[in-house]
């Protein structure tokens, strides 16, 4: 079972940017697809993105519109998920999923049953 860590979120001003990273261990990285999913407080998690073993085709809820970049580097055991132009909506813990099957690629709507194995969750907080 792949264990993940996940770092860099933060207090930031509406309109700014972060960089999410999730380091991967205990797995073959190569072979997971990966996601980002969040949870805002009094909410239940939402989907936010996913992309495939080769980092290939990417998945993205329709909120994210264009504002989230979901990235891999099998080489660092690391998948990233790149936040613009944040709102104070995108306010949530988000954590990064592994899904050992790849169900994503298949199955629609992804969800986090798609996933075996979830991080600790790197809080996100946007100021207006």
């Amino acid at each position: 079972q792949v264990q993940l860590v996940e770092s860099g979120g933060g207090l930031v001003q509406a309109g700014a940017s972060l960089r999410l990273s999730c380091a991967a261990s205990g797995g073959t990285f190569s072979t997971y697809a990966m996601g980002w999913f969040r949870q805002a407080p009094g909410q239940e998690r939402e989907f936010v993105a996913a992309i495939t073993r080769s980092g290939g085709p990417t998945y993205y809820a329709d909120f994210v519109k264009g504002r989230f970049t979901i990235s891999r580097d099998n080489a660092k055991n690391t998948v990233y998920l790149q936040l613009n132009s944040l709102k104070p909506e995108d306010t949530a813990v988000y954590y990064c999923a592994a899904d050992q099957f790849n169900y994503i690629a298949t199955m629609s709507p992804i969800v986090g049953a798609d996933f075996g194995s979830w991080g600790q969750g790197t809080q996100v907080t946007v100021l207006s």
